[in-house]
């Protein structure tokens, strides 16, 4: 599955242009994930959760604004694990994303995290949902098509007589 990162690019923030910046908001984007599936609730009108990511055990443990590299690290550390704990679908995309943003804190030579830190984690961590379907598209785009799919053969359309 291909990750579209273009909208980073978008971005002129210079600490988001290194690639600690990058990991540091992808890593957010990823524990925003988790922390809203851990949390589900019934669907609304809107066909979103009701769930509300305040009540998740991960959003208690963030110390928001203070956070340092360590802390990101040891709640990256727990992905596996709360992916089997939570159920977290589509856990493929959750495993490949925190995977490529502890790959970008790996490489870089960032060390503390500070305001600039802080600022992308949480930037990342509260828009999750919308940094997180931009960057697999491509994902949405194919379930819908299956599900097309599924839906015309249910009714009997593509069938041959």
């Amino acid at each position: 599955m291909k990750r579209h990162l273009e909208f980073l690019d978008k971005f002129s923030d210079k600490f988001l242009q290194s690639d600690f910046g990058k990991g540091t908001l992808l890593s957010g984007v990823v524990l925003g994930f988790v922390a809203y599936n851990q949390t589900k609730g019934e669907k609304g009108e809107s066909g979103y959760s009701n769930a509300k990511i305040q009540d998740s055990p991960l959003y208690k443990q963030l110390n928001f604004g203070r956070l340092s590299l360590r802390d990101i690290k040891k709640h990256l550390s727990r992905i596996p694990e709360l992916i089997k704990a939570y159920k977290i679908e589509p856990s493929f995309l959750v495993e490949d994303l925190a995977g490529y943003s502890q790959e970008l804190l790996l490489n870089s030579k960032g060390k503390d995290l500070g305001i600039d830190g802080n600022f992308a984690f949480v930037t990342g961590f509260m828009n999750w949902r919308n940094y997180f379907w931009e960057i697999y598209k491509d994902y949405t785009k194919e379930k819908e098509v299956v599900e097309l799919e599924i839906e015309k053969t249910d009714k009997g359309e593509d069938q041959d007589v």
